[in-house]
């Protein structure tokens, strides 16, 4: 019997679980002092560093991951940067109309330009991050600036340097480092997570133990769902020192584990194989399954008489009827307690085929023979890219056949869901969501990342991984088109400095001698669909919305979703072109800031559209 708590409510524990809820890593287990009982509390000083710009120091004793480096990698995650996505046409397939990304760039800082335009919007998260084999290589995040010193050397460069580092076992900080590169890209991918949103992790026995505590860090660990294994060969490694490493692991963590569940897996032919209808029951097909249970069951025990008159003391020794008696009687009378065929069998309970659920409880060990293996990934690979040296064949590649097990457990067929992959590599995730789609005509979206890292040797067609992932989605997608399949392909963005001059994030630093070259806040060579997507990126709007561009009183305008957002980014705009663009009433509207053909006309902006669309936000870049 529960006692009466007969005090007021802990409201310290109440706070630290809404602390919990918004940054998990900051709350652990602490004994109290004058009880000795151990009780949640927080770590200020890791909420400290969540809420800070700086490193703050100061360590304490306690439970929890902890490596050189940890700090300045939360850092990293919450430093602002001044970059921006650019749109490449020529590398995009159904530009204007396609809902799918495919970012070229550092990953780290692709998801800090992400994080207005998704926040909460993705459903599935699906990385296959570098498994630090003493052979992989991490990405070379900077640790040694602040928030203030990182948004301006971010957007001061357009020569992003050599991003890519391998990380040897020689290297002192081996795993540091490698938990240092990972971390902030969890921290900011858990917040464009959807809340009944899901991320999985590939990774092997390297790193398995601590990627299970940095994602309980990151998630919490109440969020932590399964660990799956995957079987990735078909045949043992004769040539292993020890054992023939058949499996990698799979890491599954929700965003809020009360709200995300995985949709059950299609009943499979076998299955359904193993029900018949020996008797012909007219409820059709059924399976005998076992009535006895091992746990002790008080109304478990009791004699029964066959059909032949066969008399059963009880079940088997050390076994209990997992019914009642009063239970059973019900059962045999209703025709649902199987005899066997002469009717003297120990009874079994009939499982109808037509009773049972239309699908099956996904299992956390998958084998080859469902999912495919590693060579079936490569195989897939060298039909869609084609590759003039073998020597780029990535060894790591995902089979498509695992990551659409992934789609179907996670994602919802008709409701749009975005899956997104922030180490696309040669872009099995992205494939995976369109053969999905074709399956169960889905309408799910991608958004894969993938730095242009450069191939072991240049081909004529392609010098990068985010150019093979590219490569592979065309091909994908025209194979598909040629079927007759209804599918768009891609939005291509890359990540780049900000459109706008330095002055413009770092106005202290100007000079007088500077300033007639400040006329245009505008770098040079940057076109007016650069600037559009600066602004979604910076308005936060979704950057797959369709796009139409027309031309209107002589000037180039672009509408986004018809009326989501209307920009013109020309010079000469007139009072007449704002009052017809008004006319459309959108929810968003940006000009260049000096693109009015006078001051009386960029004054009367605001008026003209508070007086013919008062709903509407109106901006200047």
């Amino acid at each position: 019997m529960d006692k009466l708590k007969m005090h007021s409510p802990d409201l310290s524990q109440d706070n630290i679980a809404k602390i919990r809820d918004l940054f998990p890593g900051c709350v652990t287990e602490a004994q109290d002092e004058a009880t000795g009982a151990v009780r949640l509390a927080v770590d200020f000083d890791q909420l400290r560093q969540e809420l800070s710009d700086h490193i703050v120091e100061g360590p304490q004793e306690r439970y929890r991951l902890d490596w050189p480096g940890k700090r300045e990698a939360l850092v990293l995650a919450n430093a602002p940067i001044a970059k921006t996505l650019r749109p490449c046409r020529e590398e995009s397939v159904d530009f204007d109309s396609s809902d799918n990304l495919y970012i070229e760039g550092d990953n780290l800082e692709a998801l800090k330009v992400l994080q207005e335009s998704f926040l909460g919007e993705v459903k599935l998260i699906y990385i296959d991050p570098p498994y630090n084999t003493g052979r992989d290589f991490i990405y070379d995040d900077d640790f040694s600036q602040d928030a203030k010193d990182y948004l301006g050397a971010s957007g001061q460069t357009d020569d992003e340097g050599k991003r890519l580092v391998a990380n040897t076992e020689a290297n002192g900080r081996f795993h540091s480092d490698w938990l240092s590169m990972l971390y902030p890209r969890l921290h900011l991918a858990k917040n464009l997570l959807a809340d009944d949103g899901v991320v999985f992790i590939s990774i092997d026995d390297n790193e398995v133990d601590n990627l299970r505590k940095l994602g309980n860090a990151v998630f919490g660990e109440a969020n932590f769902v399964a660990t799956i294994v995957w079987q990735k060969v078909y045949a043992p490694k004769n040539s292993a020192k020890w054992f023939s490493e058949d499996h990698d692991f799979i890491l599954v963590f929700a965003k809020n584990k009360e709200s995300w569940f995985p949709n059950q897996l299609p009943r499979t032919d076998e299955m359904e194989a193993r029900y018949k209808n020996l008797d012909d029951d007219p409820r059709g097909p059924w399976k005998a399954a076992d009535m006895t249970a091992r746990n002790a069951y008080d109304a478990g025990v009791y004699p029964v008489v066959s059909p032949s008159g066969r008399k059963i003391d009880g079940p088997p020794t050390g076994r209990y009827w997992a019914i009642s008696e009063e239970n059973f009687k019900k059962l045999d009378a209703d025709n649902r307690i199987w005899w066997g065929k002469d009717g003297s069998n120990v009874p079994a309970v009939k499982k109808f085929l037509s009773e049972v659920s239309s699908g099956k409880t996904p299992q956390t060990l998958w084998f080859y023979g469902d999912v495919g293996h590693t060579q079936d990934a490569k195989k897939t690979l060298l039909k869609y890219v084609q590759f003039e040296n073998t020597e780029n064949v990535l060894n790591s590649v995902k089979p498509v056949e695992l990551l659409q097990r992934i789609v179907q457990l996670a994602t919802t067929p008709n409701k749009r869901d975005i899956v997104m992959d922030f180490f696309s590599g040669s872009a099995p995730t992205a494939h995976a969501v369109l053969a999905q789609n074709r399956v169960d005509g889905g309408n799910r979206r991608f958004i894969g990342v993938q730095i242009a890292e450069p191939l072991r040797i240049p081909e004529t067609k392609m010098k990068t991984i985010f150019d093979m992932g590219r490569m592979r989605l065309v091909n994908v997608v025209n194979e598909l088109k040629a079927e007759g399949e209804d599918v768009k392909g891609f939005r291509v963005l890359k990540v780049d400095t900000s459109n706008m001059k330095d002055v413009y994030y770092r106005p202290d630093e100007l000079k007088q001698s500077d300033l007639l070259d400040m006329v245009d806040n505008v770098k040079e060579g940057r076109t007016a669909e650069d600037l559009l997507f600066q602004v979604l990126v910076d308005w936060g709007v979704d950057l797959t919305l369709p796009i139409r561009r027309e031309t209107v009183q002589g000037k180039t305008v672009f509408f986004v979703d018809d009326n989501a957002l209307i920009a013109c980014f020309d010079r000469g705009i007139t009072e007449d072109l704002v009052k017809e663009l008004a006319g459309h009433e959108p929810l968003r509207v940006v000009f260049r800031d000096n693109g009015f053909v006078s001051d009386a006309v960029k004054i009367n902006v605001t008026q003209i559209f508070r007086q013919l669309s008062p709903s509407t936000e109106v901006k200047a870049i």
